[in-house]
């Protein structure tokens, strides 16, 4: 009974499902999600993996997106923690959203590997919870891939694989998307970074996301980006101020208007801004 409920309530949730349950953080949603070859946050545990080991610090995160397009119904909350290993970096993330009458949680656990401060490897495991009140519940384990590749000091090549298994929890195909996306990512100083990708969810069209980062000064940086595919813009700034960092982003739907979200990370042991740490500790110039 729960898969068929969840057969009829898809297609209320499809508005969701594009920017907040399978790509959460600020940051990335101001970009337009074009990080895939960035990920260097928390929050890559659900993006891509692999850019996980690029971090050399503990760090905790928490995104919160309260009422998406003014409806409480779908809103996500998101936390996620990395600790990093001599044998690399282990992540754990959870996922909640809907409401009382529907609700779906996710616990994800990542791993990413270091190889000569070159190549990386990432890959989470997914189990992804349906509940339907006075129907029950069911749940469903999928995996996701990553990879990153510094091409040069300052030019990255990143890919991810999401339901790489083709898992899905009722009987109707794709019911949770399998997507691909590859991108670039460009420092074009040390405070500005370009970066592009393509995104290829197999329901629909490929989408082309760009997005731009520019720290302004030590402890603002501002971040706007726009993608196809469905056609949105977004925005948003990020303040940083010792181990804290405050991001906040919005962005426009071409249906459904403009909604925005908000996250919160905390790093321990980082003590320059994130792409700088990151270079020193890649011993990148």
């Amino acid at each position: 009974m729960i898969k068929h409920c969840i057969l009829l309530i898809v297609p209320f949730l499809i508005i969701n499902v594009s920017y907040s349950q399978f790509n959460p953080g600020a940051k990335q949603i101001a970009l337009s999600n074009s990080d895939v070859a960035l990920s260097n946050d928390v929050f890559s545990v659900f993006n891509n993996p692999a850019g996980l080991s690029q971090l050399n610090w503990r760090e905790i995160g928490v995104y919160y997106s309260p009422a998406p397009f003014g409806l409480s119904e779908l809103a996500n909350g998101y936390v996620a923690y990395i600790e990093p290993f001599s044998f690399g970096s282990v992540a754990l993330g959870g996922m909640t959203y809907g409401f009382d009458l529907y609700r779906e949680s996710k616990i994800v656990l990542g791993y990413s590997y270091n190889y000569n401060d070159l190549f990386f490897a990432g890959v989470a495991f997914n189990y992804h919870s349906f509940s339907i009140q006075n129907y029950g519940s069911a749940g469903v384990f999928y995996i996701n891939l990553g990879g990153l590749a510094y091409l040069t000091d300052k030019l990255r090549w990143g890919f991810s694989v999401s339901n790489i298994n083709k898992a899905t929890v009722a009987a109707e195909d794709d019911q949770i998307p399998m997507v691909f996306a590859t991108g670039f990512s460009y420092d074009v100083i040390d405070n500005l970074n370009l970066n592009l990708a393509l995104e290829k969810d197999i329901r629909f069209k490929p989408s082309v996301q760009f997005g731009v980062e520019y720290s302004i000064i030590k402890y603002l940086t501002l971040r706007t980006g726009f993608q196809n595919e469905p056609a949105r813009y977004s925005a948003g700034i990020g303040i940083n101020y010792s181990i804290i960092n405050l991001d906040y982003a919005l962005f426009t739907h071409q249906d459904l208007g403009l909604t925005h979200q908000v996250g919160v990370i905390i790093s321990f042991g980082k003590t320059e801004s994130r792409s700088r740490q990151i270079k020193k500790y890649l011993n990148k110039k």
